[in-house]
């Protein structure tokens, strides 16, 4: 599938603009971690761009198959490859997908990671992401009621998944967010 296809299909799905730049948050940070582990850069721009595709019309308070990602990977299961969907099925902890690829455990470890990077910057004088650093993102990672829908575990499980120590993740995530801060608001 194109960048071109995927966006068309974010713009069918989703239409809340914030989740649509956590979704583009995601799927720069995949692109950046596609290009340390010498993959395919738009394949995971387009699993980081899609993975929350289903979240707004399907949400998953149940955590079953009717709701969120399960919707997802049911509606490109022929456009993605099983790579792709495992991906997707994985970066949701209820679904028991396991995370055996590169792909999927990036996509695991930058989901939340942006959320809170995003939390950071909108609290910064300049509410731009080019006044958040690591420090900041780990002074914020400690108070629980900050940005409190982050999950903090997820994010050291996702780090230590994807064989990165966490602050270099961080400051990998803060630094492809960076690149788009335009598109992104911040």
């Amino acid at each position: 599938m194109s960048r071109q296809e995927a966006l068309q299909i974010l713009d069918e799905w989703v239409k809340s603009p914030n989740l649509k730049k956590h979704m583009l948050a995601v799927a720069t940070s995949m692109e950046f971690y596609s290009k340390k582990f010498s993959a395919d850069s738009d394949k995971w721009w387009v699993v980081g761009l899609l993975h929350d595709m289903d979240y707004e019309k399907y949400p998953n308070p149940n955590r079953d198959e009717s709701g969120h990602p399960y919707k997802a990977a049911e509606f490109l299961k022929d456009k993605l490859d099983k790579e792709s969907l495992d991906a997707i099925m994985g970066h949701a902890e209820f679904t028991h997908t396991p995370r055996e690829t590169q792909m999927a455990k990036a996509l695991f470890a930058v989901d939340e990671l942006t959320g809170m990077i995003t939390a950071v910057a909108l609290i910064k004088p300049e509410k731009k992401l080019s006044a958040v650093d690591v420090n900041s993102v780990k002074k914020r990672f400690k108070e629980k009621r900050f940005a409190s829908g982050v999950n903090r575990e997820e994010i050291i499980q996702g780090a230590q998944e994807l064989g990165v120590p966490l602050d270099e993740h961080i400051q990998n995530v803060i630094f492809a967010m960076g690149r788009i801060s335009g598109e992104l608001g911040l």
